[in-house]
């Protein structure tokens, strides 16, 4: 079981930055596909931006260009860096890894098997 934990999360003005760190002590996410997600309310969680175990990455329309994704493998750490935030990105964050996953798109829920507890950003 890999566990993680979410961080980094908070309030931010509209066009501010956030980055979020995801940490899973004692787990490595080499051989992993990485992930953010996000749910706002009243909405389905909804793919961000995936991480392939090749370092491939995509992002969702929504957040492309905005929003990139990195790991660093000897921190078993994940990022998201949230720049021109809008009002629209408020919602709670969630990590996501499987290790088995290869994600094309923004990713769905479905295709990943472990999961954060999440993080809240508010963008006001």
């Amino acid at each position: 079981h890999v566990q993680m934990v979410e961080s980094g999360g908070g309030s931010a003005e509209a066009g501010g930055s956030l980055r979020l760190s995801c940490a899973a002590p004692g787990h490595t996410y080499s051989g992993y596909c990485m992930g953010w997600f996000r749910q706002a309310v009243g909405k389905e969680r909804e793919g961000v931006a995936p991480i392939n175990k090749d370092d491939h990455t995509t992002y969702a329309e929504s957040v492309k260009g905005r929003f990139p994704i990195s790991k660093d493998n000897a921190k078993n750490t994940l990022y998201l860096l949230m720049n021109s935030l809008d009002l629209e990105d408020t919602a709670i964050y969630y990590c996501a890894a499987d290790r088995y996953a290869v994600v094309t798109g923004a990713g769905t829920i479905q295709q990943f098997h472990y999961w954060g507890s999440g993080t809240q950003v508010t963008v006001s």
